[in-house]
């Protein structure tokens, strides 16, 4: 699956397309100089059970980690994948 990312000047997202079509898509609003807010993760069935969101997080946390950003996981899905992989931490905003 490769992930794409589109940023705008306020907000941003990391999706996935099939077809021409997005089946995967976690927004962003920025936040100040180097804070990003995943705000939201949607995943078409299709890609369930393929770890797809958590490969959404994931480009942002590499994305962070490349750009010295720090991100505040307000999506339910995007804050558990937080609090489940360990790695992820030290691009949270705390």
């Amino acid at each position: 699956m490769e992930i794409k990312f589109e940023e705008g000047e306020t907000k941003g997202a990391f999706y996935i397309e099939e077809g021409g079509k997005r089946v995967a898509e976690m927004t962003f609003s920025k936040a100040g100089g180097n804070i990003f807010i995943i705000d939201h993760t949607q995943v078409d069935d299709a890609l369930r059970g393929k770890n797809a969101g958590k490969q959404l997080v994931e480009a942002a946390v590499n994305h962070a980690r490349a750009h010295q950003y720090k991100i505040i996981p307000l999506c339910p899905f995007a804050k558990s994948v937080f609090e489940r992989v360990k790695d992820f931490q030290d691009v949270l905003n705390q």
